[in-house]
């Protein structure tokens, strides 16, 4: 049987939380859907989507959910803030481990040495690197201070 596409998946997951009257997991899927779908039909053609820009779209919902929950938490609403951290793990699920810091600072130091940056003029050049050598297990945020940081030592 040929491999299913991370779509295909989250569509049969999809399927499977309706079957079992699952509301957070088929509410947290079917919007996940929706941006995979939006996306795919963004700009002037429609395409598909392949597993690694299905990723992307993933991690952009799951650091909304993880925004949305600090959000209601401030506003003292926990009992959204808990929907969203339930739909946010989730999401988490379908998304590569995220890396220590410690080996997203090696990967940030690994970035500067091959792109030679010397400082943050060249943090841009940098960032570029290590977002290649994170490839999604590490939030932008987080990846710009490991490069920062990196930079910093040189």
């Amino acid at each position: 049987m040929s491999e299913q596409t991370l779509k295909a998946t989250v569509q049969s997951d999809l399927h499977d939380a309706m079957r079992a009257r699952d509301k957070v997991r088929s509410g947290a899927l079917r919007m996940a859907l929706t941006s995979i779908t939006n996306e795919e039909v963004a700009g002037t053609q429609a395409r598909e989507l392949s597993d690694d820009e299905v990723l992307k779209v993933l991690a952009k919902e799951a650091k909304k959910r993880k925004e949305a929950a600090t959000a209601y938490r401030d506003a003292g609403h926990p009992e959204r803030a808990e929907t969203e951290e339930a739909e946010l793990a989730i999401l988490e699920a379908y998304l590569p481990a995220q890396l220590s810091d410690d080996e997203l600072q090696a990967l940030a130091d690994q970035a500067v040495r091959e792109t030679g940056a010397t400082g943050m003029p060249q943090m841009g050049l940098a960032m570029k690197a290590a977002q290649g050598l994170v490839a999604g297990r590490a939030d932008g945020g987080r990846i710009a201070a490991a490069v920062k940081a990196a930079l910093s030592r040189r």
